[in-house]
């Protein structure tokens, strides 16, 4: 990513994120996490700590068949974003990671504490 392009994601990633705009995909992935794990990464185009946040996760993460990665502007879908919040009970940050398995938060982190050996380590 370069200096100018914090808005965007990356197209030279490996990751098949799985884009969230809306209360209906929220609550459909949240019920999906009862046959694989939901990584739920919250991120703002406005701000770069999240956008490197987000380059760092994507450059560690490695593909894993049971978990499935969400990907949510938050600055375009608010409404999803503090919905997710208030599903899993975890005070919204930004960026953050929510990791759901079988409906339930099993693990959070927030800016530079986001690491994907972390969440992995979690699930």
């Amino acid at each position: 990513m370069g200096l100018f392009s914090f808005g965007k994601k990356s197209n030279d990633n490996k990751i098949n994120w799985v884009n969230i705009s809306s209360v209906d995909e929220l609550n459909q992935a949240i019920a999906d996490t009862q046959n694989k794990a939901g990584v739920f990464f919250k991120h703002s185009t406005r701000c770069s700590i999240s956008s490197m946040a987000l380059s760092r996760f994507e450059s560690q993460w490695e593909e894993n068949e049971n978990i499935q990665l969400y990907f949510i502007d938050l600055i375009a879908n608010r409404d999803v974003s503090n919905l997710l919040s208030e599903l899993s009970g975890v005070m919204h940050q930004s960026p953050q990671v929510i990791v759901i398995q079988n409906e339930k938060e099993v693990y959070n982190a927030s800016h530079n504490g986001i690491s994907a050996s972390e969440i992995k380590n979690a699930l």
